[in-house]
């Protein structure tokens, strides 16, 4: 007999039970190194984009500022953004779950404080700044109506995965109407982005069909009797002198009035006459010029640096950058752009699908809905399918607060990435469950 034979018997020969491994602690659990390839390589490639086009699309700036001035400061920003990413990715996504209703109420703080004291930028008071950098606090509503939504919709899963409870359906939705009353006088574009996260949050989160119909059915008629509050508003105003009329449009601006912007806006929208038939004014340069941009653009574009209409599209870098993406790479660029956000949809979709828990699904298919949807929104209104609003393209306008906010969303779906998809064995289930407080256990809600 061997030493290997002792070990497995006793001194008298007898068979000997094997003592169970000893339990890993929660600490032990082996995540994964990084987080997804697929998600950081489409980070990657927006970032890359970014900076081609938006060195492209700044000859106002640069005119103004001189060459490296635009073009260093966005470098500054992404470099930041990718920070934000790297470190986002090694925290554990339970942390998003504890810190979801801290930066709902700053966010709300923050709109509060602007919508009073905010910088008047296009007729609305939308930002402040810190030390020289600007805030959009309306950025921040979207990514805390992401976490909030998502925590809520976690705890109100119903055992085994059979649906979500009737409360956080409704908590749900309040939640996202008081995000939308801050939002409002922003924005319809904003607000209706909001909305449109929130029911697709609802949907992931296991919302049946009548109760999903019964909140849109709410969101409208409040939506509908806000927007006739304020016609009947502006409708009961006296007639005014030509004179009298430009100061009181002044004053209006200065009073963040937005109907009468949204208004002349649907009507340019719905109008009978062809767009190459209006004359360019002040009020239609912007979607005028687009249309330019595209149209030169063709199937395969000039090829970045060579636009024509950069030098005449106001904002160029920003709310109309898809426009100069399109001339610079034409149909065929812009195509691939559009389908590089959806791929990060899809990827979403498929870490979902691996994850046991309710919240991280929430977490990562909230944020990627976020960026995709507003993705879609700037590239809608850009090629007039949408009527005219301010939208920046995810990590490709030229701002700082879209930078970090979107920056934070794939921080967020990296960390998921990394610790939410464990082997699917057994034991790693349940290490992950013991390692989780009682209300993140909820099961996943797409895993079938």
């Amino acid at each position: 007999m061997n030493d290997n034979d002792i070990s497995m018997f006793g001194a008298d020969g007898g068979a000997t039970a094997t003592a169970p491994a000893p339990e890993k602690p929660a600490s032990a659990i082996p995540y994964k190194r990084h987080g997804d390839k697929s998600i950081w390589g489409i980070f990657i490639m927006l970032c890359l984009i970014s900076i081609i086009e938006l060195c492209s699309a700044s000859s106002r700036e640069v005119a103004a500022s001189g060459v490296y001035g635009p073009i260093m400061r966005h470098f500054v920003m992404l470099t930041a953004g990718v920070a934000i990413v790297w470190y986002l990715e090694k925290v554990h996504y339970k942390y998003f779950f504890g810190l979801a209703w801290i930066v709902a109420f700053l966010s709300i703080g923050a709109m509060l404080y602007v919508t009073m004291f905010g910088e008047i930028v296009n007729g609305a008071r939308r930002s402040f700044s810190i030390c020289s950098i600007t805030i959009q606090p309306s950025e921040f509503i979207k990514i805390s109506a992401v976490l909030v939504i998502a925590k809520i919709m976690a705890r109100a899963q119903k055992p085994k995965g059979i649906g979500v409870r009737n409360k956080g359906i409704v908590v749900s939705a309040c939640v996202v109407l008081a995000f939308g009353g801050v939002l409002f006088k922003q924005g319809l574009t904003n607000t209706i982005l909001l909305m449109a996260i929130s029911v697709a949050m609802m949907t992931i989160g296991g919302t049946e069909l009548k109760k999903l119909l019964l909140v849109l059915g709410v969101y409208g008629l409040i939506g509908v009797g806000l927007l006739a509050v304020k016609t009947l508003k502006d409708n009961s105003a006296p007639a005014e002198s030509a004179a009298t009329t430009a100061v009181v449009v002044q004053d209006a601006r200065q009073k963040d009035e937005r109907h009468g912007t949204w208004k002349a806006r649907m009507d340019r929208f719905f109008s009978d006459v062809p767009k190459y038939e209006e004359p360019i004014t002040a009020t239609n340069r912007q979607e005028m010029y687009a249309y330019m941009a595209q149209a030169n653009g063709g199937l395969i574009g000039v090829f970045p640096g060579n636009s024509r209409e950069t030098a005449r599209l106001p904002l160029a870098f920003s709310d109309y950058i898809f426009a100069i993406i399109l001339e610079d790479l034409g149909f065929i660029g812009g195509i691939a752009l559009m389908l590089l956000y959806l791929g990060l949809l899809a990827r979403a979709g498929v870490i979902a699908r691996k994850c046991h828990r309710a919240f991280p699904v929430l977490l990562v298919m909230g944020m990627a809905v976020m960026i995709v949807l507003q993705a879609l929104f700037h590239m809608a209104i850009t090629t007039g399918t949408f009527p005219v609003s301010g939208q920046p393209l995810p990590l490709i306008s030229k701002g700082g607060t879209s930078i970090l906010v979107t920056s934070i969303a794939f921080g967020a779906m990296l960390s998921v990435s990394r610790t939410a998809v464990q082997n699917g064995s057994r034991q790693a289930v349940k290490e992950e469950l013991t390692s989780l407080p009682e209300d993140m256990r909820a099961t996943n809600p797409v895993q079938f």
